[in-house]
């Protein structure tokens, strides 16, 4: 699916990931983009999280843009715009409060519904850290598993290379039984970075998937690494650090990687390299050893909590009453004065259910206002 209002929303200069998921928590794409264009109010839950300087710029870019213009561009680029109403949406975001609301992509979504593992590590790695990498994205890959990364000089391009051996050195790069490459990128997909991976970006959109939340011509940015990480460590099963330093982007991924539940692995490095000295500390607080692919692919045969096909609700059902909050909130944001006159329920009876609801992950509440929780899974 390509929704031609999603593609313009998403395309807007002023379009931060931020901004897109709070305007699509509460307006369909065609409702969003008709408001903004004609400049007519958002939802008060909307103008929560987005400032009114933001929203103002928003309605100047609309004003002017068309859709078919941004649609346009896309195509042209090879660019498609997804949501969860796209096949091969990753179901893991379903339960990720910090999940995209929409994605860039060039490629087949549907590599992602492979088993995923995600091989980050330092940009200034050394000869053995990119040959560690290149070996494990090689055997992943031969043992059909997706490997994810950022797609960065270092140790991200090296188990990429190792993927891509795998698949020239069969008759086709999707041989079946052969693992894809998927890749997060902090740019626009029509924007290489670094440019020395510029033909390895071509055959990661050619043959597996190369995502972005950031719309073509956009360039990379500080900013934009940090929100591509917590992209990786979603898409991952097994999070591998092959090296780094005592800080970076790598370390920040294998924390927001521990926050979801995704388990750490480390390839050990000598004590005396600097490279490995975060590695080394993952390793002494808790993380897994990666000496080689078995040791990761043994771990994926144990846990498959996280596998594309089996995503599983773990709140406690609503009942009673909280089914009927829980459906009023969802046609738009409510007061408790709101809900009781959608439900007929009491007062008490309400702000029962609404406490339990928000306790449980199913409602959010911000200055008295009641939203459901973000791409939560259906109860039923």
């Amino acid at each position: 699916m390509n929704d031609p209002e999603l593609t313009a929303l998403a395309c807007l200069p002023g379009m931060s990931p931020h901004r897109l998921r709070h305007l699509l928590r509460h307006h369909s794409p065609a409702d969003a983009w008709e408001r903004l264009r004609v400049g007519a109010p958002l939802s008060a839950m909307s103008e929560r999280h987005i400032s009114s300087d933001g929203v103002t710029a928003l309605q100047s870019q609309a004003a002017i843009a068309t859709v078919q213009h941004a649609v346009d561009r896309c195509r042209e680029a090879g660019i498609s715009v997804v949501d969860g109403r796209d096949r091969g949406w990753p179901s893991v975001f379903e339960t990720d409060p910090d999940a995209p609301a929409a994605l860039f992509i060039r490629g087949d979504l549907t590599s992602l519904s492979a088993r995923r593992v995600g091989i980050v590590g330092t940009r200034n790695a050394t000869a053995a850290g990119r040959a560690s990498a290149h070996e494990l994205g090689r055997d992943l890959a031969s043992a059909g598993i997706t490997v994810v990364s950022g797609l960065a000089r270092g140790i991200d391009g090296a188990a990429h290379n190792g993927v891509r051996s795998v698949g020239n050195s069969r008759p086709s790069d999707t041989a079946e039984g052969v693992g894809r490459a998927a890749a997060v990128v902090g740019s626009g997909l029509d924007v290489p970075y670094p440019l020395r991976h510029r033909d390895l970006w071509e055959w990661v959109g050619q043959t597996g998937v190369l995502i972005s939340e950031h719309a073509p011509g956009v360039t990379p940015e500080p900013w934009h690494f940090p929100l591509r990480n917590r992209i990786i460590a979603a898409l991952s099963e097994v999070l591998v650090v092959v090296e780094s330093r005592e800080s970076g982007g790598s370390l920040i991924t294998a924390r927001l990687a521990l926050d979801l539940g995704v388990e750490v692995m480390v390839v050990p490095g000598s004590t005396h390299s600097r490279a490995s000295a975060g590695t080394n500390q993952l390793m002494f607080d808790g993380a897994g050893i990666a000496r080689s692919a078995d040791d990761v692919i043994g771990f994926l045969g144990l846990d498959h909590s996280r596998q594309q096909s089996v995503a599983s609700e773990v709140r406690p059902a609503p009942t009673g009453a909280q089914v009927a909050v829980l459906e009023a909130c969802e046609e738009r944001p409510s007061t408790l004065d709101m809900i009781v006159a959608a439900t007929g329920c009491s007062v008490l009876d309400v702000a029962l259910a609404a406490a339990r609801l928000e306790q449980a992950g199913w409602l959010l509440e911000a200055g008295g206002w009641f939203e459901p929780a973000t791409s939560r899974l259906r109860w039923s």
